[in-house]
């Protein structure tokens, strides 16, 4: 369960998740809206951290832990985080089978990728 402290409204799990423009990326960021909203962490903004905001990166480090998912072989939200300093529970969507302009956005797909991370947790 996430871990919130009240004062600075910092999570002890953070999930980022691509949005990228393709059907895998839809299936990273929903699946990053389903684990925060299942209470697996909160989901945080990977493209404040690609712009060097300092005050999200200063939250990133605190994280006790980091998921990331990507959606395709181009892994842009493990390589945001790397850039960034930052260790990540890595996901890849392509590793659990999805291709990129063959995956359907359901519900079904979405609980399926959901399953497979929070089990391994």
């Amino acid at each position: 369960m996430e871990k919130q402290c009240g004062t600075c409204n910092k999570s002890g799990t953070l999930i980022f998740g691509c949005s990228g423009g393709s059907d895998v990326g839809g299936l990273a960021d929903q699946t990053a809206r389903r684990l925060a909203k299942d209470g697996q962490g909160k989901m945080y903004c990977l493209a404040g951290l690609g712009a060097g905001i300092t005050n999200m990166l200063e939250t990133a480090r605190s994280a006790e832990r980091i998921i990331a998912i990507d959606g395709c072989p181009v892994n842009c939200a493990k390589k945001i985080l790397d850039n960034a300093g930052l260790q990540a529970e890595h996901y890849n969507l392509k590793d659990m089978g999805f291709e990129k302009g063959k995956t359907v956005v359901n519900e079904e797909t979405i609980g399926m990728v959901v399953d497979k991370i929070e089990n391994k947790s």
